[in-house]
């Protein structure tokens, strides 16, 4: 598993992260329980599984919602 936390532009309402939560748990790979978004922060925390899911695929599922990322950082978990 990996760890990511994408940076987003500011989010302007809750929905938004409902919306976001949403998209990215529906990808596969995607550690459910892991996943948080940072309303103040502008952040989704998440794990996900390398061999299953790219962080690409990650931030396009975001970016198709009309959320552009600004930048994301990916660690071994």
């Amino acid at each position: 598993m990996r760890k990511a936390v994408i940076q987003l532009e500011n989010l302007s309402c809750p929905s938004c992260m409902q919306k976001i939560e949403n998209a990215v748990k529906g990808l596969n790979g995607i550690d459910q329980e892991s996943v948080k978004i940072l309303f103040n922060a502008s952040k989704v925390r998440l794990d996900f599984d390398s061999d299953s899911v790219a962080i690409n695929d990650i931030e396009k599922a975001i970016e198709d919602l009309g959320y552009p990322v600004v930048k994301s950082k990916v660690k071994s978990a």
